[in-house]
């Protein structure tokens, strides 16, 4: 019998690790959903509270609300996780069935309230074999499955390879998609330098049927990337980004 990896080994210790599921798993969804968002210390406090409330408007407006809606079982389970060193993957929210503005409101009640507690360098590939584990781990049944990650650097310091774990989450059949936080404000303290971030995102770090990279350019544009990002995510079909062209929806876009 082979030996498991060291992937497989680190996949099956964050899934008895990271906390579990509400009391509704095992129900289908139209999504799961895992938001991955950058906690490491390039990030500040002030930039930690923009990402979440950036994420609570997406999450409870109107065209999102209707676009779960029209889903074919009109819900999808999402969690929010902040990420940063190797060690810390904080699952900030855990899984939430989200079928209307009830449930909406709830999920972003949670999310304003809790504290930051993730830290430290990047570790991006830990990151994504954390969203993998709570995916294949937590018994909810989407039709399709996504990894929305955001951050504000491509680059990698310690934990899993980056190449590693998108491979492993690539192969599992989950789709990657990339919120490239731009920051060219004065004020903004992750504002990367010397290289093209969202060409980075679509090189190196997203992947999987309709995958893109969306970005947001400073604190005011950040809301829009996400409901953006979400209603391509929720709507799901691979003509989804045609779609949302021929609409009208603005946004800057890497696919391949």
């Amino acid at each position: 019998m082979p030996r498991p990896t060291a992937l497989a080994l680190l996949l099956a210790g964050l899934m008895m690790a990271l906390p579990g599921v509400d009391s509704r798993a095992n129900e289908p969804v139209d999504l799961e959903l895992v938001l991955l968002a950058d906690a490491s210390r390039s990030i500040d406090d002030a930039e930690i509270r923009f990402q979440r409330e950036g994420y609570v408007a997406a999450i409870t407006h109107p065209d999102v609300l209707a676009a779960i809606a029209n889903g074919f079982l009109q819900r999808i389970a999402v969690t929010y996780v902040e990420w940063g060193d190797e060690t810390w993957q904080d699952v900030v929210v855990p899984w939430t069935l989200i079928d209307g503005k009830e449930s909406a409101g709830d999920f972003a009640s949670k999310l304003l309230a809790a504290p930051r507690r993730a830290t430290g360098p990047n570790s991006i590939g830990s990151a994504l074999a954390a969203a993998q584990a709570l995916i294949e781990g937590n018994a909810i049944e989407g039709t399709r499955r996504v990894i929305d990650f955001s951050g504000d650097s491509a680059y990698t310091q310690g934990g899993l390879p980056v190449p590693e774990a998108r491979a492993s989450v690539l192969a599992a059949g989950i789709t990657i998609n990339g919120l490239a936080i731009l920051c060219r404000q004065a004020d903004c303290s992750g504002r990367p330098v010397g290289y093209d971030l969202e060409s980075s995102f679509a090189q190196f770090i997203v992947g999987g049927p309709g995958h893109f990279v969306v970005t947001a350019d400073d604190r005011q544009s950040f809301a829009e990337a996400v409901q953006r990002k979400l209603l391509l995510e929720i709507a799901g079909s691979p003509g989804a980004v045609e779609a949302a062209e021929r609409v009208g929806v603005p946004r800057r876009l890497h696919s391949r």
